[in-house]
Protein backbone atom coordinates (compact mmCIF):
# COMPACT_ATOMS: atom_id res chain seq x y z
CA UNK A 1 0.00 0.00 0.00
CA UNK A 2 3.08 2.44 0.96
CA UNK A 3 5.70 3.88 -1.30
CA UNK A 4 9.38 3.31 -0.20
CA UNK A 5 9.89 6.98 -1.23
CA UNK A 6 7.48 8.54 1.24
CA UNK A 7 8.84 6.21 4.14
CA UNK A 8 6.26 3.80 4.24
CA UNK A 9 3.42 5.96 5.21
CA UNK A 10 0.78 6.21 2.98
CA UNK A 11 0.04 10.55 1.23
CA UNK A 12 -2.92 10.52 -0.72
CA UNK A 13 -3.02 13.47 -2.59
CA UNK A 14 -6.93 15.22 -3.17
CA UNK A 15 -6.24 17.38 -6.48
CA UNK A 16 -8.51 19.43 -7.46
CA UNK A 17 -10.56 22.78 -7.17
CA UNK A 18 -12.73 24.80 -4.48
CA UNK A 19 -14.58 21.36 -3.90
CA UNK A 20 -11.39 19.92 -2.29
CA UNK A 21 -10.00 23.32 -0.82
CA UNK A 22 -12.64 23.80 1.45
CA UNK A 23 -13.89 26.78 -0.26
CA UNK A 24 -15.19 29.15 3.07
CA UNK A 25 -15.29 26.94 5.53
CA UNK A 26 -12.39 26.25 8.26
CA UNK A 27 -9.30 24.09 7.06
CA UNK A 28 -10.66 21.20 9.00
CA UNK A 29 -13.86 21.27 7.05
CA UNK A 30 -11.91 20.85 4.27
CA UNK A 31 -12.67 17.20 2.36
CA UNK A 32 -9.04 16.28 2.53
CA UNK A 33 -9.03 17.09 6.57
CA UNK A 34 -12.38 15.63 7.13
CA UNK A 35 -11.83 12.26 4.91
CA UNK A 36 -7.93 12.19 6.77
CA UNK A 37 -9.68 12.52 10.29
CA UNK A 38 -12.30 9.31 8.45
CA UNK A 39 -9.72 7.30 7.69
CA UNK A 40 -7.58 7.27 10.91
CA UNK A 41 -10.72 6.54 13.01
CA UNK A 42 -10.65 3.14 10.74
CA UNK A 43 -7.19 3.02 11.94
CA UNK A 44 -5.46 3.80 9.02
CA UNK A 45 -2.36 6.23 8.91
CA UNK A 46 -2.67 8.20 6.27
CA UNK A 47 -2.08 11.59 5.27
CA UNK A 48 -4.37 13.17 3.39
CA UNK A 49 -2.77 16.46 1.46
CA UNK A 50 -4.87 18.74 0.31
CA UNK A 51 -4.25 19.94 -3.43
CA UNK A 52 -6.83 22.03 -4.18
CA UNK A 53 -7.18 25.07 -5.47
CA UNK A 54 -10.42 27.43 -5.47
CA UNK A 55 -11.36 28.36 -9.45
CA UNK A 56 -8.71 26.05 -10.67
CA UNK A 57 -10.39 24.34 -14.54
CA UNK A 58 -8.57 21.81 -15.56
CA UNK A 59 -6.20 23.47 -17.91
CA UNK A 60 -4.86 25.25 -14.72
CA UNK A 61 -4.81 21.91 -12.80
CA UNK A 62 -2.78 20.62 -15.47
CA UNK A 63 -0.21 23.35 -15.55
CA UNK A 64 0.16 23.16 -11.80
CA UNK A 65 0.59 19.17 -11.45
CA UNK A 66 3.77 18.75 -11.00
CA UNK A 67 4.23 21.21 -8.77
CA UNK A 68 1.85 19.44 -6.62
CA UNK A 69 3.42 16.02 -7.21
CA UNK A 70 6.52 17.33 -5.37
CA UNK A 71 4.89 16.56 -1.71
CA UNK A 72 5.25 13.09 -2.79
CA UNK A 73 2.11 10.93 -2.88
CA UNK A 74 1.56 7.50 -3.11
CA UNK A 75 -1.84 7.73 -4.31
CA UNK A 76 -3.88 10.50 -6.20
CA UNK A 77 -7.33 11.28 -6.16
CA UNK A 78 -8.45 13.69 -9.11
CA UNK A 79 -11.57 15.76 -8.47
CA UNK A 80 -11.82 18.66 -11.83
CA UNK A 81 -13.80 19.98 -13.98
CA UNK A 82 -16.63 21.54 -12.17
CA UNK A 83 -15.20 25.17 -13.26
CA UNK A 84 -14.85 23.86 -16.90
CA UNK A 85 -18.79 23.15 -16.86
CA UNK A 86 -19.52 26.50 -14.94
CA UNK A 87 -18.22 28.13 -17.42
CA UNK A 88 -19.41 26.66 -20.42
CA UNK A 89 -16.00 25.45 -21.56
CA UNK A 90 -15.86 22.94 -24.31
CA UNK A 91 -16.19 19.07 -22.71
CA UNK A 92 -13.32 18.07 -25.05
CA UNK A 93 -11.28 20.80 -23.70
CA UNK A 94 -11.91 19.34 -19.83
CA UNK A 95 -11.72 15.86 -21.56
CA UNK A 96 -8.15 16.55 -23.02
CA UNK A 97 -7.24 17.88 -19.35
CA UNK A 98 -8.13 15.39 -17.94
CA UNK A 99 -6.64 13.22 -19.95
CA UNK A 100 -3.52 14.92 -19.69
CA UNK A 101 -3.38 14.74 -15.82
CA UNK A 102 -4.15 10.93 -15.41
CA UNK A 103 -1.34 9.86 -18.21
CA UNK A 104 1.20 12.07 -16.65
CA UNK A 105 0.01 10.53 -12.80
CA UNK A 106 -0.10 6.34 -14.60
CA UNK A 107 3.83 7.70 -15.94
CA UNK A 108 4.68 8.43 -12.47
CA UNK A 109 3.44 5.34 -11.08
CA UNK A 110 1.03 6.71 -9.00
CA UNK A 111 -2.66 4.74 -8.13
CA UNK A 112 -4.94 7.28 -8.99
CA UNK A 113 -8.70 7.35 -8.23
CA UNK A 114 -11.37 9.68 -10.92
CA UNK A 115 -13.95 11.55 -8.98
CA UNK A 116 -16.44 12.31 -11.56
CA UNK A 117 -18.98 15.92 -11.60
CA UNK A 118 -22.12 16.03 -13.50
CA UNK A 119 -23.04 18.90 -16.17
CA UNK A 120 -25.85 21.18 -14.86
CA UNK A 121 -29.28 20.76 -16.53
CA UNK A 122 -29.43 24.61 -17.55
CA UNK A 123 -26.58 23.87 -20.03
CA UNK A 124 -28.71 21.51 -21.92
CA UNK A 125 -28.73 17.66 -23.49
CA UNK A 126 -26.03 17.70 -25.75
CA UNK A 127 -23.35 19.39 -23.05
CA UNK A 128 -24.36 17.16 -20.42
CA UNK A 129 -23.90 13.93 -22.62
CA UNK A 130 -20.43 14.71 -23.96
CA UNK A 131 -19.55 16.37 -20.17
CA UNK A 132 -20.67 13.51 -18.40
CA UNK A 133 -19.25 10.74 -20.69
CA UNK A 134 -15.33 12.02 -19.59
CA UNK A 135 -15.32 10.48 -16.79
CA UNK A 136 -16.23 6.95 -17.32
CA UNK A 137 -15.06 7.16 -20.11
CA UNK A 138 -10.89 8.38 -18.98
CA UNK A 139 -11.64 5.78 -15.72
CA UNK A 140 -12.12 2.94 -18.27
CA UNK A 141 -9.28 3.77 -20.69
CA UNK A 142 -6.66 3.84 -17.54
CA UNK A 143 -8.40 0.89 -15.85
CA UNK A 144 -8.55 3.40 -12.66
CA UNK A 145 -11.74 3.48 -9.88
CA UNK A 146 -14.00 6.03 -10.51
CA UNK A 147 -16.60 7.71 -8.07
CA UNK A 148 -19.03 9.22 -10.41
CA UNK A 149 -20.41 12.14 -8.84
CA UNK A 150 -18.34 13.71 -6.05
CA UNK A 151 -21.57 15.81 -4.86
CA UNK A 152 -23.83 13.01 -4.75
CA UNK A 153 -26.00 13.30 -1.58
CA UNK A 154 -25.66 16.74 -1.52
CA UNK A 155 -26.07 18.89 -4.67
CA UNK A 156 -29.44 20.16 -4.71
CA UNK A 157 -29.27 19.42 -0.89
CA UNK A 158 -29.98 23.58 0.98
CA UNK A 159 -29.25 22.34 4.51
CA UNK A 160 -25.84 20.98 3.05
CA UNK A 161 -24.34 23.76 1.43
CA UNK A 162 -23.05 27.43 1.78
CA UNK A 163 -25.27 30.36 1.16
CA UNK A 164 -24.13 30.06 -3.17
CA UNK A 165 -25.65 26.51 -3.29
CA UNK A 166 -22.71 25.73 -5.17
CA UNK A 167 -20.23 24.59 -2.58
CA UNK A 168 -20.89 22.09 0.26
CA UNK A 169 -20.92 23.14 4.03
CA UNK A 170 -19.19 21.38 6.69
CA UNK A 171 -22.08 18.77 7.38
CA UNK A 172 -21.77 18.59 3.30
CA UNK A 173 -18.72 17.87 3.20
CA UNK A 174 -19.36 15.11 6.02
CA UNK A 175 -21.84 13.41 3.79
CA UNK A 176 -19.17 13.03 0.60
CA UNK A 177 -16.67 11.66 2.97
CA UNK A 178 -19.07 9.11 4.10
CA UNK A 179 -20.05 8.38 0.65
CA UNK A 180 -16.87 8.23 -0.56
CA UNK A 181 -15.73 6.52 1.96
CA UNK A 182 -16.18 2.59 0.80
CA UNK A 183 -14.62 3.03 -2.26
CA UNK A 184 -11.50 5.12 -1.22
CA UNK A 185 -10.93 2.50 1.54
CA UNK A 186 -10.93 -0.31 -1.68
CA UNK A 187 -8.30 2.31 -3.46
CA UNK A 188 -5.89 2.47 -0.77
CA UNK A 189 -6.17 -1.81 -0.20
CA UNK A 190 -7.89 -1.93 2.77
Amino acid sequence: MANAQSGGKTRLLVFGDSLVAGYSLPPDASYPAQLEKALKAKGLDVAVLNAGVSGDTTAAALARLDWSLADRPTHVLVELGANDMLRGLAPEQARTNLDAILGKLKQAGLPTMLVGMVAAPNLGADYGRRFNAIYPDLAAKYGIPLYPFFLDGVAGEAKLNLSDGMHPSREGVTVMVERTLPQILRFLGQ
